[in-house]
């Protein structure tokens, strides 16, 4: 057995000795963005440090708990709080949850996170659904020796986001008078906020929203036969024409408030499922 397998084989031992159920539905809920917790019917708890081989969010906001429940009796396994590579975390690590997940049973993973936005037409406070996204981390969570029983060694990426959850996002928000906007996210290192000319390159290869998460996870959900759909809120506008210093408080704030509109899609999303 591979290393890899042995350590989901022992993260799983713990989690079946609190829950036996399988999970369909699984959540990545991004900074800020905690509050669809409050919607979940909940059956158990588990903290990261519990968890073997799980890291620690060390972001603020990020309270690092794994939540087992059900929302609109569909079965929901959710991640409050995310890791991040500029945490130190390998992209391996940042992952492993989402391999978790898989053998839970998880073959719909919702993932959410705030970002900047860089697209003109895109305003704060706005939802973005996930339709692309460019990979600027660095490094990739499949390098390395490829574990056959969990995915290809080449996977396909013609379709990061699945393109039948987007339709069905955006009749959500159509029916809930909800406005939402389509694009490219392009993911980071982080942990600093980009200069006026890194924008208007990240604008010029094509990207509409910039952050420093989502990527890692969804390429393994992809690996694992996964269907993603990525929900962004934008909690500042880089524009850098008008660039302003931002204050980290007041993205939080701004996902925050921004908040009930996406979690009232990933509700009837998921009712829909």
């Amino acid at each position: 057995m591979s290393n890899l397998m042995e350590k989901i084989n022992e993260t799983m031992q713990t989690i079946r000795g609190i829950t036996t159920n399988d999970y369909e539905i699984g959540i990545i809920l991004g900074t800020g963005l905690g509050g669809l917790v409050d919607e979940i019917n909940v059956e158990h708890e588990i903290d990261y440090a519990n968890l073997p081989h799980f890291p620690l969010s060390t972001v603020e906001s990020h309270s690092g708990k794994l939540i087992f429940g059900s929302i609109n009796r569909k079965k929901i396994v959710a991640m409050q709080g995310r890791f991040h590579y500029y945490e130190g975390y390998s992209m391996q690590q940042i992952a492993y949850p989402v391999r978790v997940m898989r053998f839970l049973g998880v073959k719909t993973l919702l993932v959410s996170n705030a970002c900047g936005g860089m697209n003109p037409l895109f305003r704060k406070g706005d939802v973005m659904l996930m339709v692309d996204h460019i990979n600027l981390l660095g490094d990739n969570p499949l390098i390395g020796k490829n574990e056959d029983e969990l995915g290809p060694r080449f996977p396909d990426m013609s379709e990061p986001y699945s393109l039948e959850l987007i339709e069905l996002a955006e009749k959500v928000a159509l029916k809930n008078q909800i406005k939402v906007q389509k694009g490219v996210y392009v993911a980071v290192p982080g942990p600093n906020l980009e200069t006026k000319a890194e924008y208007r390159f990240l604008r010029l290869i094509g990207a509409d929203v910039v952050g420093m998460s989502t990527i890692p996870e969804n390429i393994v959900a992809n690996h694992m036969g996964m269907k993603v759909l990525g929900f962004s809120i934008i909690t500042d506008e880089c524009f850098p024409e008008t660039l302003k210093p931002v204050d980290v408080k007041e993205i939080i704030a701004t996902a925050m408030e921004a908040e009930p509109k996406m979690t009232l899609i990933m509700k009837e999303v998921i009712k829909a499922l």
